[in-house]
């Protein structure tokens, strides 16, 4: 069918062959079908939504835009983990090196904070000279040498969905779950991993608003994992209120480190110790669970799991000196402190709103081009179900632009209740689809 006849099919609600959706998109990439022409398919998939096997279909379609790397070369199953997004979340920084010093291959693809979600690359390249942008070469050398390479997207891989998402971005169709879906597994396949673990956020911070969704969302990418041979599993977790308790590039490095050390925060050590569990049992099935995460467990508290991070940092051209003494990263050159106004309970977070005022002070990015602050963000020294005294010390500000302080603070005033009665502390993590 003409693109026309294709646009005009599923804005009626049909379903497209997969002949349709392979010929729209490479008509696409060969500049034969317009951004307006895409754009449109777009807002049809939007709002009539795909069938399962329609997105399959616009997953391969991805993939086929570039090259597919094959692992098969390296001994074992290649893992890989894939988070959602949202504020705090800084649980690649940590996970990726523990599985790695298990023996295990992760290639792991991040992308880049947009909005409210902060973006991994973003976290990695606050630690001076660490590069990401590797070639498809170094990447390989990487991975086979360390059994973790931490890359972002190339040029060769999915260029499709690279184009797309760019057009999504501005024209309202990031959160369809088709699209989210296509977008997510063609990349993960591409890249060489044979397993995947997700980690699918539901909340205030999340893209997906409701648990509803987020199992929806969850369902759908297992189901895409199964169809290419895939073993995929899944933790929803909430994203109620921010993950850990520092929220910005370096200061998130810095939580990290903690956590490596085998300290840090409760919710983080977590999150993270259940998603390496889930990817450590997809590589060896063997295991029971209750191995499984007390190999983490020892993995993390007995510093492997940081000299793996040291490793990786120093094979990618990063300073290690940093890693090892945090402290002489420096501070942001102006801090701001909110307090509490009165005594009682936090009782809920805006995680979206605390995450858009980071962004406001520099730790984040609006549009792609906006420049990043490594030291700006925040630092939470209260959570929900915390008890507060008035004057109590709730976060801190931190930013090099001190004109930027007096709106973040009045957004992050807005964001924070209290109350005097106990809350009902959401669980952290609500439901595995294994």
């Amino acid at each position: 069918m003409s693109p026309y006849e294709i646009i005009s099919r599923k804005r009626d609600g049909k379903t497209l062959s997969e002949a349709d959706i392979h010929s729209f998109i490479k008509g696409f990439m060969k500049d034969e079908i317009t951004d307006y022409q895409i754009t449109a398919l777009l807002m049809a998939i939007y709002l009539r939504g795909m069938t399962p096997e329609e997105t399959i279909y616009l997953t391969r379609a991805y993939i086929e835009s570039g090259i597919h790397i094959n692992l098969d070369h390296l001994p074992g199953i290649k893992v890989d983990k894939h988070s959602t997004g949202g504020v705090g979340d800084k649980v690649s920084i940590i996970l990726a090196p523990l599985v790695a010093c298990l023996d295990i291959y992760v290639p792991m693809m991040s992308g880049r904070g947009l909005g409210h979600s902060g973006g991994t690359l973003d976290k990695l390249e606050s630690i001076p000279g660490f590069r990401t942008n590797l070639s498809l070469d170094e990447f390989h050398k990487v991975l086979e040498e360390h059994h973790l390479a931490l890359i972002g997207q190339t040029a060769e891989l999915v260029p499709a969905d690279k184009r797309i998402y760019a057009l999504r971005d501005v024209t309202a169709t990031v959160d369809c779950i088709p699209l989210i879906c296509a977008s997510i597994m063609s990349k993960k396949i591409a890249e060489g991993a044979n397993g995947l673990v997700l980690d699918v956020k539901y909340g205030s911070g999340a893209f997906m608003k409701s648990v509803e969704d987020a199992e929806k969302l969850a369902r759908g990418l297992i189901e895409i994992g199964s169809a290419f041979g895939q073993k995929v599993v899944a933790s929803i977790t909430s994203m109620e209120q921010p993950l850990g308790n520092k929220i910005g590039n370096w200061l998130e490095i810095e939580e990290s480190i903690d956590c490596l050390h085998g300290k840090g925060p409760k919710d983080l050590r977590d999150v993270t110790l259940n998603l390496a569990m889930h990817m450590l049992l997809i590589a060896r099935p063997e295991l029971k669970r209750s191995e499984a995460e007390s190999i983490c467990i020892d993995a993390l508290d007995s510093g492997k799991a940081y000299q793996k991070l040291l490793e990786i940092t120093q094979a990618q051209d990063g300073d290690i000196s940093y890693l090892q003494n945090p402290e002489s990263y420096g501070k942001a050159a102006h801090i701001l402190p909110l307090n509490a106004e009165q005594d009682g309970f936090i009782i809920s977070m805006n995680t979206y709103d605390i995450g858009m005022a980071s962004v406001g002070v520099g730790a984040g990015r609006l549009v792609a081009s906006d420049v990043i602050d490594p030291k700006a963000g925040i630092i939470l020294h209260k959570k929900i179900g915390d008890v507060v005294k008035k004057g109590d010390l709730i976060l801190e500000i931190h930013s090099e632009r001190e004109d930027t302080l007096a709106k973040a603070l009045e957004r992050l005033q807005q964001a924070i209740s209290i109350s005097n009665e106990m809350p009902e502390i959401p669980p952290l993590l609500l439901k595995e689809i294994l």
